[in-house]
């Protein structure tokens, strides 16, 4: 008897346990996520950026309603908290396909904001602004 409460006991210890962390593992994905706010000028002014964590990189990704403005060479700038621009990829690539989401490279330590600039004309296109600056892992 003392055998069969010591089971359900061991039992109820273990889900309880096992529900905690399935609810920890949701927490700390939602707090790897951010969006920023709506893209905002001449050009693109439609959907908006995500952030997330794979393999310990930031990675920025357009979302689906997101528009490619029909600029000739339109490319993915990032800003920090401190006004440094870094240009990165061309979005537009051949056979019509676009660079969605973009690894950010190591040496950019934090985003403020995204803009989509027009390397051709050399104009910011739109930017969507986070609430507040990602800050990159120290890794």
């Amino acid at each position: 008897m003392d055998a069969t409460k010591t089971y359900k006991a061991l039992r109820l210890g273990l889900a309880t346990f096992a529900g905690g962390l399935l609810l920890s593992g949701q927490v700390m994905a939602a707090e790897m996520v951010a969006k920023s706010g709506p893209f905002k000028g001449p050009k693109a002014n439609t959907g908006f950026v995500t952030s997330s964590k794979e393999g310990g990189k930031m990675v920025l990704a357009l979302s689906d309603d997101f528009k490619t403005p029909d600029t000739p060479d339109p490319h993915w700038q990032v800003v920090d908290s401190k006004g440094t621009v870094y240009h990165l990829q061309k979005i537009s690539i051949k056979d019509n396909k676009m660079n969605r989401r973009i690894t950010l490279p190591s040496y950019v330590k934090d985003v403020a904001k995204v803009v989509i600039w027009c390397a051709w004309a050399e104009t910011n296109l739109g930017e969507a602004s986070f609430e507040k600056p990602l800050m990159m892992s120290s890794n």
